[in-house]
């Protein structure tokens, strides 16, 4: 049986059960979260995420993009379209692993390689060291005017070794980052 095969074996058996069909489109714990796509940090295992409790966002070493500002900043606009601006924030949690392949990144020699054969950059986004890169991570969202100050945006660092996730930051709203890091808000923010 190939890959295909099994999976869809595995989502005849997963359909087989599905109640599911009522299930709002806003998550129930009115939660974004980002984080690595290693197989070996799977949000939904490790903090007992069921299906319609949170939106997930995976990418290399679970950084903070400016994709990731985009999409958070769009979700932003839905979720206070959705509920005619009775939520105006949700939130975000970040959750970078241990012995993540994203550290390979901040070798140099891989860095120019990315940018010679393919002309990405991702010096930016390589870890180098889970808790400060996850606190330069919320300073991204701060640092960008487009996502609004009701996010409440928290850290944890998942060890792949231990199973456990670990607060890195507590969770706050950005607008109290903003205030506490000194950043002025914009006319768009308030």
């Amino acid at each position: 049986m190939d890959v295909q095969d099994e999976l869809i074996t595995r989502n005849q058996e997963f359909a087989a059960g599905f109640n599911g069909a009522d299930l709002p489109m806003l998550p129930k714990l009115r939660t974004v979260l980002l984080t690595c796509g290693d197989a070996r940090a799977d949000p939904a295992h490790i903090l007992g995420l069921e299906l319609g409790d949170a939106v997930v966002i995976r990418n290399n070493g679970g950084r903070v993009t400016r994709a990731v500002i985009e999409e958070i900043a769009t979700l932003a606009v839905l979720v206070s379209a959705l509920t005619e601006g009775r939520e105006p924030g949700f939130n975000v949690v970040l959750m970078q692993h241990t012995q993540c392949g994203a550290q390979r990144l901040s070798n140099p020699g891989l860095r120019g390689m990315l940018l010679d054969k393919l002309g990405i950059d991702v010096s930016e986004y390589a870890i180098t060291d889970q808790e400060s890169d996850l606190l330069t991570d919320i300073g991204r969202f701060a640092a960008a005017p487009e996502v609004p100050d009701a996010i409440v945006v928290s850290a944890l660092l998942y060890d792949v070794t231990t199973g456990t996730a670990r607060e890195i930051a507590p969770a706050a709203s950005l607008g109290a980052v903003r205030t506490t890091s000194g950043r002025s808000r914009t006319v768009a923010e308030r």
